[in-house]
């Protein structure tokens, strides 16, 4: 997983954007923030937009499975060209309100930056997940992604980030 590498003593939050989302199946507000983290090695920077709070009802134990999806792009400023964001930004979309519709998973954090960008889903099953996914991208063009997933019923990939991220 590429992002821990990132994290590492190199997160910090340049400014917060706090925004209350209701979910549709919820019906609870979820509070996301970004950070910004900068590579002191190559000068780029990665965002990250992810879950800052979760409802009090929300159960971690419900979704044990980690699915990420990642696109690498090539650029020299590590960001994804307008094209290439705009591609990413339907392919989230596309799945994001399938996968809440169902309540199958909650997308927790999203990182762009230093040629790629990761989606971190946290989901009931991976197998159903990627089910779902499939079956969402039917009809659209083909998205240039990886996915990788694994369980993760203690949400380590999450909280190694939120334990990165200096307020």
């Amino acid at each position: 997983m590429r992002i821990i590498g990132h994290l590492i003593g190199n997160l910090v939050i340049a400014s917060i954007m706090v925004i209350a989302m209701t979910t549709h199946a919820q019906k609870k507000e979820i509070v996301w923030a970004t950070a910004v983290s900068k590579q002191e090695s190559t000068g780029r920077a990665i965002v990250f937009r992810y879950i800052k709070e979760f409802p009090a009802s929300f159960l971690r134990s419900a979704h044990p499975d980690r699915v990420i999806l990642l696109w690498r792009y090539t650029s020299p400023s590590g960001m994804p060209s307008p094209q290439e964001r705009e591609a990413m930004d339907r392919l989230e979309n596309i799945l994001d309100p399938v996968i809440r519709a169902r309540a199958l998973g909650t997308l927790v954090l999203v990182s762009t930056g230093d040629d790629f960008r990761e989606w971190i889903y946290y989901t009931k099953s991976e197998r159903e997940f990627i089910a779902t996914l499939n079956k969402a991208l039917t009809g659209h063009p083909r998205f240039p992604i990886e996915i990788h997933a694994a369980p993760d019923p203690q949400w380590s990939t999450f909280e190694t980030f939120r334990q990165g991220v200096r307020q």
